[in-house]
Order: structure tokens, then C-alpha cells, then sequence
């Protein structure tokens, strides 16, 4: 970076910087653990020096929590071994839709909206929201969310999918037991690095007023915008900003990552397969089921991970989930690349 002519080019030296930048922060890791080991050490010599057997239970107390937190940031180094795609340390856009059934599906999106936010921010990536449609009663009928940070894409891309959802259904007078689904997707964000060519005669683009919770208006214009990609019928929309100009750029911006991803799955055979996941928001295309009742479970239907505290998975705990589906990929399980 010191050489001369370094930053002529100042997207590839952008792109130095990113690979330096993540190095560096793996060093930190290296290093963080080697300092708790020893800290560790210090604490077992000093108990050792009390005599055979003279046994501190606080310093041997202590000695222990610095293995267990050694041994966790050892498991964090070790998963990020099995990012082995091309685009896993980027950043990465997820959108949630939920499918039919009106407020029950729309409820369910909106929990799953929160327990991927609460996740992001255990991570301490930043989490900004490209677009966002709240339910008339509750939850939401769409969220589209750009998530900064290491490693983002290759840890969520295995949400990708149909998550459903059983519970006794809070808006049933009857008490009765619902099923509800909902879609994540996830794509990397990889403006920076594709060229994707969208011609004009191929976009039909809407414009609507953006609107809040209850209905209320979010301001006066027509500033949202919702794009029509007419020969794959995907369909993007943004709202966030109050710009009509700017919702738009960001809406295309979406579209071009979610067409590229879609080329390459294409090329790599898997179109079909993808597709089939995520064209029927409804039973047999899930890849995970959150059971509030008649017992509480999250089931994993790829990797077979299960977690019983369902309430600790929608707080955002989902790390048993990642790893497991990182640890099936990497023994040839992976359905996505």
C-alpha cells in the first residue's frame, strides 16, 4: 500500500485494502486466543504453586472460563475455514415475504425480520433497511434489508428458503393451531464486481405512495418505486428513501444483483433446484420449522440441527443452525454455491 502508484487505481486498491483490512482482523483473532491461553496458564501456575494438593477452586474457576472462551473463539476461527465460496466474505441483501394467509403469514415475516436483525447485531454488522412494508394488522408484507459486515453472505446464505412456522395462532379467537410460511432470500452484494446489461424495454416500473403503519403516509408523493423484470418476472420495490430518484437506483441495484444471481446459478445447473425452493411459499419446499406448539423446537430440515428453545432462536441465536449448515456444505450437502 506504501508502494508508489499504489492508489492510481483506486478500485483495486479499494479491493487490497478490503483483503488487508480482513486479514489483519484474523490476526486479532489468533492473537486474542493466544492471550487467553496464557492468561489461563498464569492462573493454573498460580494454583499449582499453592501445592499438590491445595486445589483453588476460584483460580481453577477462572482458569476454566478463559478455556471456554478460548475454545469459542477457536470455533468462530475454525468456521470461517468452511467459507469456501466466491462470494462469501461479502456483504449480503436478504428479503422476507411472507406467503399466503394474510396476517398470520405477515406476522410470521415480521418475527423472522427481527430474529435476523437481532442476529446481525450479536455480529455487530450494520443492518440497513432498503425497503420495508409493514402488515395492516400486523407484521409485515415485505422487508429488504442490506447487511455490512465480515463473512455476511457466506453465513446466511444458508437461510435461503421457505420457514415455516406452528403456533396457536394469536389472532384465532378460537385458539386454534396455524401453519404459516414465509421466503428469505439472500443474495451477495456484488455490485462492485459483475456487469449486468438491463435494457429499458425489459422494465415495467410502478410508482406508488410509500406508506407506514396503520396506513398512514409516509409523505405526499409518489416517491416508491417497484420494478418488473418482465423476462424472469422478478419484481423488486424500494420505499426507504423519500427521493424517487433514489428508490429507484436502489431498486435496480437489487434487481442487477438478483439477476446475476440468478446466471449463475444457471450456470452451475442449479436454476431449477432454486427455484423449486422458492417458487411455492407452502408445504414440502421448507427448509426449517419453528414449533411453538404442542412442543417448542426448531428443526432444521437439511442438516437435522434441532434447538429446543425455540423463544432463545427468535432472540437470534442462530448459530447452531450456520454451523451446521456450513459444516453439511462442506461435506457435499450444498444445494447453494
Amino acid at each position: 500500500m506504501t508502494q508508489e502508484g499504489f492508489w492510481d487505481d483506486p478500485e483495486k486498491a479499494q479491493k487490497v485494502n478490503k483483503e488487508l483490512t480482513r486479514l489483519r482482523e484474523q490476526l486479532n483473532e489468533i492473537e486474542t486466543i493466544e492471550e487467553l491461553l496464557e492468561e489461563q496458564e498464569v492462573f493454573l501456575e498460580l494454583n499449582e504453586e499453592n501445592g499438590e494438593n491445595s486445589d483453588d477452586e476460584d483460580l481453577l474457576a477462572e482458569a476454566e472460563k478463559l478455556q471456554k472462551k478460548a475454545q469459542k473463539a477457536l470455533d468462530r476461527l475454525n468456521l470461517k475455514t468452511l467459507f469456501s465460496g466466491e462470494y462469501d466474505g461479502k456483504n449480503a441483501i436478504i428479503s422476507l415475504h411472507p406467503g399466503a394467509g394474510g396476517t398470520e403469514s405477515q406476522d410470521w415475516a415480521g418475527m423472522l425480520l427481527r430474529m435476523y436483525t437481532r442476529f446481525c447485531e450479536k455480529q455487530g454488522w450494520k443492518v440497513e433497511t432498503l425497503d420495508l412494508q409493514v402488515g395492516e394488522e400486523a407484521g409485515i408484507k415485505n422487508a429488504t434489508l442490506l447487511i455490512e459486515g465480515n463473512y455476511v453472505y457466506g453465513t446466511l446464505k444458508g437461510e435461503k428458503g421457505v420457514h415455516r412456522l406452528v403456533r396457536i395462532s394469536p389472532f384465532d379467537s378460537s385458539g386454534r393451531r396455524h401453519t404459516s410460511f414465509a421466503s428469505v432470500d439472500v443474495v451477495p452484494d456484488v455490485e462492485e464486481d459483475i456487469q449486468v446489461e438491463i435494457n429499458d424495454e425489459d422494465l415495467r416500473i410502478d410508482t406508488f405512495r410509500a406508506s407506514g403503519a396503520g396506513g398512514q403516509h409516509v409523505n405526499k408523493t409518489d416517491s416508491a418505486v417497484r420494478i418488473t423484470h418482465l423476462p424472469t418476472g422478478l419484481v423488486v420495490q424500494c420505499q426507504n428513501e423519500r427521493s424517487q430518484h433514489k428508490n429507484k437506483a436502489t431498486a435496480l441495484r437489487i434487481l442487477k444483483l438478483r439477476l446475476f444471481e440468478l446466471e449463475r446459478l444457471q450456470q452451475e445447473k442449479k436454476l431449477d433446484e432454486i427455484r423449486g425452493e422458492l417458487k411455492d411459499i407452502a408445504w414440502g419446499s421448507q427448509i426449517r420449522s419453528y414449533v411453538f406448539h404442542p412442543y417448542s423446537m426448531v428443526k432444521d430440515l437439511r442438516t437435522g440441527a434441532e434447538v429446543g428453545n425455540v423463544q432463545g432462536v427468535m432472540d437470534g441465536n442462530l448459530d447452531p443452525f450456520i454451523n451446521a449448515y456450513l459444516k453439511w456444505q462442506a461435506t457435499g450437502g450444498s444445494v447453494h454455491a
